[in-house]
């Protein structure tokens, strides 16, 4: 284990000591287990990146396309048809 020194506000003090001793245990426990809470939920997106997200996708949707269906198909045969080739792990020569 580490020892770390963190500057909080009164309210986050408050907290802490509140709920350490509601649930009888130390606020060093307290503090690594509202850490694991945290990271565990952090990678959620929240109500706001959702929309944001969502909107942007809406604005490509509602896009007119820039080249014909079969352009893409022909961008995509020659894709396909490239990496079949070996890529960076065939020898050239």
């Amino acid at each position: 284990m580490l020892k770390v020194t963190f500057t909080v506000d009164d309210e986050t003090v408050n907290t802490l000591k509140r709920i350490a001793t509601r649930l009888n245990k130390p606020q060093s426990v307290v503090f690594r287990e509202a850490i694991r809470h945290y990271s565990e939920h952090a990678d959620q997106l929240t109500a706001e990146e959702r929309d944001r997200m969502l909107a942007v996708l809406d604005r490509m949707v509602a896009r007119k396309p820039t080249r014909s269906d079969a352009e893409v198909d022909a961008e995509l045969t020659k894709i396909r048809a490239d990496r079949k080739t070996g890529g960076r792990r065939t020898r050239v020569g």
